[in-house]
């Protein structure tokens, strides 16, 4: 039981990091996106892989694009809990 407890744990923690990548990811995408003109939303969303879209949140406010993503889990309120945020900016158009 301890190996399996122990296994879940890195699991998790690797899943927190591979999301706090793909969000930091995302966020910077939505920025590029924002400078050229184009859709900041479909940007971010475009730099996500299919499984993680559904659980992404993407805020735009001014030059500023924010995703939230909730990292895989086999426990949904721990993924709540785990969710990681990214930011990035631009000067707005």
């Amino acid at each position: 039981p301890a190996v399996l407890v122990a296994g879940l744990a890195a699991f998790q923690l690797l899943a927190v990091g591979y999301a706090s990548v793909l969000a930091g990811g995302a966020a910077e995408a939505g920025a590029l996106a924002l400078a050229g003109g184009g859709d900041p939303r479909a940007g971010a969303r475009g730099a996500l892989p299919g499984w993680s879209r559904a659980r992404a949140r993407i805020d735009v406010r001014g030059g500023r694009v924010e995703v939230r993503l909730r990292p895989p889990s086999p426990l949904a309120a721990l993924a709540r809990e785990l969710e990681i945020a990214a930011t990035a900016a631009v000067e707005a158009p």
